[in-house]
């Protein structure tokens, strides 16, 4: 494996000369009466590799002459300058393998496909631009995100994906069970027997690693995950999957400012990462996806982000004249018109609005002195609104049963985040983001479904 080398690492180099060896899969081949031309990509980079294969070596090996879009192929031969226009490289090949068969009825031609056709084709979609582009993006940002907690000290925690607890409370939760469907185990009552089911009890996929991390920055001080979440949720958006990656870190004596500021710091430096070492694939969005990706990273990561509460922030909304879809009044969620109008109009850089109804926010949330907000805080950007939630944690046991009370929660269910209360109890605070909203906002992808490699979505799992 050591003598192949990358398609992105030849086309780098700055002058010609010398023998290599590529791997690859063909995007078109062009046979003529003298030679044949193959444009060969590795998904390293957005751009393919031409080869230019002799006639004489192409009536040696006569199935080369089959050769086409989607077959796999090993190429040895010579860098030369290239004479073609958009490229300053080219291979003049000496030895040309096919590996494996000749890929027939190849469903992916040289044109642009309409993304709802490659969802369906999802096992051969990386090799187009736009998907092979959102997934070297993907990777991009998934190694900023653990080199930026690992340089600050943060411990990687693996949190579970089957759990009892329902972190949001909102009960769009996928059961896990071993019991059959068809004929269940009943208990006196009629209902369902879950004593007799695999873990004992109702058991579910998690919808957040939250809790868990809060047990171990209660250990560790700064903690973070970074793992799958699932929500059965019967929405088919542009912005909802089942299935979806969060990055969820957790800092103990720590309060809302001091996670605010980390959530700054933390955006700006994944998205300058990816600035600077996705600038191909960027401009690639920036090009064909959405004119505004480049302009709109670099202002985030250049303006410095603005700061108010919600019961100001539903002040302007209620005075800005805008007819919107939804109502403002305060006490009601912050829609995604709302969220746009402030981040893009009335404030014009990214705004993290703090300090929402307690009624509208989750059990773990602390609450303020005045009884009716928490410390809470969202982070909005231009686009899309809200990138980052999260909220300085109860710490106080007699506020926290009070809350689990409010959001119709039994106590005795989460007596271990109680326990945490009474042992060694200090302030902490966290945040959650979507690694998929941020893939999807970098991206300037229209549907989210197009920038997680396998989308679950109501009505499909496949793949």
């Amino acid at each position: 494996m050591a003598d192949f080398s990358r398609v992105k690492d030849l086309l780098e180099r700055q002058r010609p000369g010398g023998e290599v060896a590529v791997r690859g899969w063909l995007r078109s081949a062009r046979h003529s009466k003298d030679v044949s031309f193959l444009d060969l990509s590795d998904g390293s980079c957005l751009a393919g590799i031409q080869v230019v294969v002799p006639r004489d070596l192409v009536d040696h090996a006569a199935e080369l002459r089959k050769l086409g879009t989607g077959s796999a192929v090993e190429v040895r031969g010579e860098l030369v300058a290239s004479p073609a226009r958009g490229q300053s490289l080219e291979i003049q090949a000496g030895a040309v393998e096919l590996v494996g068969d000749v890929a027939e009825d190849y469903p992916l031609q040289k044109k642009r496909h309409s993304f709802e056709f490659l969802r369906t084709i999802s096992h051969l979609r990386p090799r187009t631009n736009t998907i092979g582009a959102v997934l070297r993006v993907r990777n991009c940002a998934a190694r900023a995100i653990h080199r930026f907690f690992q340089d600050r000290g943060f411990v990687y925690l693996q949190t579970p994906i089957i759990t009892e607890s329902d972190c949001e409370g909102a009960g769009e939760l996928f059961r896990v069970s071993t019991l059959d469907p068809s004929k269940p185990p009943r208990d006196a009552q009629g209902e369902v027997d879950f004593s007799q089911d695999f873990f004992g009890k109702q058991a579910y996929l998690t919808v957040s690693g939250q809790l868990e991390a809060e047990i171990a920055a209660l250990a560790l001080t700064n903690v973070y995950t970074f793992g799958p979440t699932f929500r059965a949720e019967n929405s088919n958006t542009s912005r909802h999957l089942a299935e979806f990656w969060m990055i969820e870190p957790e800092m103990a004596f720590c309060d809302l400012a001091g996670q605010m500021d980390l959530t700054e710091e933390f955006l700006k430096e994944i998205f300058q990462t990816m600035l600077d070492e996705c600038t191909e694939d960027l401009e690639f969005f920036n090009k064909r996806i959405d004119k505004t990706v480049l302009a709109t990273l670099e202002h985030i990561v250049e303006s410095p982000f603005e700061r108010i509460d919600y019961t100001e922030a539903v002040a302007v909304l209620e005075k800005c004249g805008r007819d919107f879809e939804y109502p403002v009044r305060w006490g009601l969620h912050l829609q995604s018109e709302h969220e746009r109008y402030l981040t893009e109009v009335h404030i014009g850089r990214p705004l993290i609005v703090t300090d929402y109804p307690r009624a509208i926010k989750p059990f773990y949330m602390y609450v303020n002195d005045d009884g009716k907000t928490v410390r809470a805080m969202d982070v909005l950007v231009p686009k899309i609104g809200e990138i980052v939630g999260g909220s300085q944690r109860e710490h106080r046991l007699e506020e926290l049963d009070i809350r689990l009370e409010e959001c119709g929660l039994a106590p005795r269910d989460y007596w271990w985040y109680r326990d945490l209360r009474r042992h060694g109890s200090v302030p902490h605070s966290g945040f959650g983001l979507g690694f998929e909203r941020l893939v999807q906002f970098a991206t300037g992808m229209e549907n989210i479904r197009d920038v997680i490699p396998f989308p679950r979505v109501p009505g499909f799992a496949e793949f």
